[in-house]
């Protein structure tokens, strides 16, 4: 086999890998007791993933749910479901897995409006702003201290992580992300992904997690063009596509006008 068709062939098969497990996580990925995914468009609808153990629920939201281990997952899973169901978000899939002796759960939501999602009670801590001014749009979420918790919580280990990633649809023009426990700025991940990480003790005793640029506390920011970049590649590639056609219907019009312009062979004389 040449060596060329075995590079494709090996090509082939890590791909086939990857897309089989694109949905198992990385064990060297940092665990986090709470944690939210959220992607939004421009016109401010979203999906929002939640993936949180179940006493981080308790601690940070006030949910009251059952963090025995003996319960059955269907039963969290619907009580889950009766918390996080509201007219402002669609409960889609919720999956529930241990790890070190505690029960977690993720939950898939579909958000109309990201602005509206603080009128559910989950989110109820928090306050999302998308707004557009000029060539650019502004998205801020403002955190508040978590209430006390209704149920006694069990004693954290001190380095237990919540973090908040953010997908947003357009190219970033400033951000306010840091690493964990203040540290520097963080740079977005693949072009346009922003994370905030904070210790889960901090975020209880409502510590800021960040300043937004007109140093408000506990602000996570982010100003972005406000044409997507999904409109920009669709545009380009039409441009390419267009491109193509045009350079093609040349060709063949050259090669047309060639096979006109040559001159006939005689014909042989009988």
């Amino acid at each position: 086999m040449h060596s060329r068709t075995r590079t494709a062939l090996a090509a082939i098969v890590l791909a086939a890998i990857a897309a089989a497990c694109g949905g198992v996580r990385n064990p060297l990925a940092t665990e986090y007791e709470y944690e939210e995914d959220l992607t939004i468009s421009m016109d401010g609808s979203a999906t929002l993933v939640v993936n949180a153990s179940v006493v981080a629920l308790d601690a940070l939201r006030g949910l009251s749910l059952n963090p025995d281990l003996a319960e059955r997952a269907d039963q969290l899973r619907d009580e889950v479901r009766a918390r996080y169901e509201s007219p402002y978000a669609t409960v889609g899939r919720i999956s529930s897995w241990t790890r070190r002796g505690r029960r977690f759960v993720g939950i898939r939501l579909r958000v109309p409006d990201i602005r509206s999602l603080p009128k559910a009670a989950p989110f109820s801590w928090a306050k999302y702003e998308l707004t557009a001014e000029g060539d650019q749009v502004t998205f801020r979420q403002t955190l508040s201290k978590p209430p006390a918790p209704a149920v006694p919580m069990p004693a954290w280990r001190g380095d237990e992580i919540v973090a908040f990633r953010l997908h947003l649809p357009a190219r970033i023009r400033f951000q306010n992300s840091r690493y964990l426990d203040g540290g520097e700025s963080r740079p977005a991940s693949r072009g346009n992904i922003l994370t905030w990480e904070q210790r889960l003790q901090q975020r209880l005793e409502g510590k800021p997690i960040a300043y937004a640029e007109d140093r408000t506390p506990d602000v996570m920011e982010a100003r972005m063009d406000r044409e997507s970049i999904l409109y920009r590649t669709l545009w380009l590639f039409g441009i390419a596509f267009s491109a193509a056609l045009l350079v093609l219907a040349g060709l063949i019009w050259l090669t047309m006008r060639r096979g006109r312009d040559e001159p006939e062979e005689p014909t042989a004389a009988h």
